[in-house]
């Protein structure tokens, strides 16, 4: 038996060997080459079964998968497949599930999150889903890394106060508040290092009962029952309550929250759906996490553009998309999208998101470690550049250069 598996797996290494034969048996390869006439390409595109979730081309190359692999993330990842053939060389991951990530089951809600260790091409950008219950509290807490919020179903309540003692309590209100949901992010991919996050039950439990009392004038038994370990979420009733500061508000300027669903969003150039940005120039206290929320329309295309000043990391909350990222050197490699992944593009790496469904919008969030949103368009620096130099670089007639927009056209719609 121990020969006959031996035997097998030596006429299949075998087989990949490619040792040529002798000139006696068979012409050369490079003469059984015909080339392909263009009335075959139908021919051709049927030969290809990304559809099919395997790694074969029009052309034929390429062959079927015979080991373990999940037939169903194949068959919405054809450009994993080989299915872009202007992708080449070796390009970082930069795509991540939700849906990979542990989720943490807590009382009154879940936490899920993508951090470095996840995702390692996002330095910048760390993020996280989390769930609460009416009533639940994600417990005091702060961070050493700045903390934004995207509250995208349901009520919100949030507390804060600064160094100067100035307080804010705010709603975040989207609808209805029975189940809450939000996405955070943080200005640092290593969210999860150690003097990251702070939370208040757990410095008390590890402090000197003595020293908790003297500090805030109290008996010290009234620490008995400060939970350990923290519970980090906890359920809890929905407060009407607020406190006033003698020191004031944080309002105007200072104001820690934003609310994006108060605000008329125009279309976007391009006629291909809305950008809203939120940065330092709109959200002021927001100087080092820039972000912009998208909605693309069906078969839209987010035009070809790069960043100058930061890396941009997606969350993709609703839809279907595809994008290619170009990193220079001749490397690019393209990816799918699907609602609760994200993603990471380098900085000044050029891309485009297209909206691959026929009938659902695609919606997203884009942040920045910035504090402003900045983009390049590919279209405007080319037709704002003297057109003989962008006809003779690209080798392109004249009359096109110059039908080029001056303007963005920041999402395109489609075109029929």
């Amino acid at each position: 038996m121990k020969r006959s598996i031996f035997w097998l797996l030596f006429a299949s290494i075998s087989s990949f060997s490619g040792a040529s034969p002798t000139n006696k048996e068979v012409a050369p390869r490079r003469n059984l080459a015909p080339k392909v006439n263009k009335h075959l390409r139908p021919v051709l595109e049927k030969r290809q079964r990304f559809d099919q979730g395997q790694p074969i081309n029009a052309k034929g190359n390429g062959a079927p998968i015979l080991g373990g692999t999940d037939k169903q993330i194949d068959l919405q990842n054809p450009d994993n497949l080989g299915a872009q053939d202007t992708d080449n060389g070796v390009v970082p991951n930069v795509k991540w599930r939700f849906s990979d990530s542990k989720t943490r089951l807590l009382s009154g809600g879940w936490v899920r999150e993508q951090v470095i260790t996840d995702l390692p091409a996002s330095k910048d950008i760390a993020a996280a889903q989390q769930h609460l219950t009416k009533g639940s509290i994600r417990e005091l807490h702060w961070h050493r890394v700045a903390e934004w919020g995207y509250v995208y179903a349901g009520k919100v309540r949030v507390a804060a106060v600064d160094e100067h003692g100035e307080n804010q309590v705010d709603d975040l209100d989207v609808g209805l508040n029975d189940e809450n949901e939000y996405l955070l992010a943080f200005d640092d991919g290593d969210f999860d290092a150690t003097g990251t996050t702070f939370n208040v039950d757990d410095w008390i439990t590890h402090t000197p009962k003595d020293i908790l009392a003297k500090n805030f004038g109290v008996n010290q038994s009234l620490f008995d029952t400060v939970p350990t370990p923290n519970p980090y979420i906890l359920k809890s009733n929905a407060t009407n309550g607020n406190v006033t500061s003698p020191y004031g508000k944080l309002e105007g300027n200072s104001s820690y929250v934003y609310h994006l669903s108060r605000i008329q969003v125009p279309p976007a150039p391009g006629g291909g759906g809305t950008l809203a940005i939120v940065d330092s120039r709109n959200f002021p206290i927001a100087t080092t996490i820039a972000a912009a929320v998208v909605t693309l329309e069906p078969r839209g295309l987010r035009e070809l553009h790069w960043h100058p000043n930061a890396e941009e990391w997606l969350y993709f909350h609703q839809g279907q998309a595809q994008a290619t990222v170009f990193l220079g050197g001749a490397l690019a490699r393209s990816f799918e999208f699907r609602a609760g992944d994200t993603a990471v593009f380098p900085d000044n790496s050029g891309h485009y998101i297209e909206n691959t469904s026929d009938t659902e919008q695609l919606i997203w969030i884009e942040l920045y470690k910035s504090e402003r949103v900045a983009d390049i368009s590919l279209t405007q620096w080319l037709a704002l550049t003297p057109p003989d130099i962008v006809a003779a670089t690209l080798k392109i007639p004249l009359s096109a250069v110059n039908q080029l927009k001056k303007e963005k056209q920041v999402l395109l719609a489609a075109r029929n």
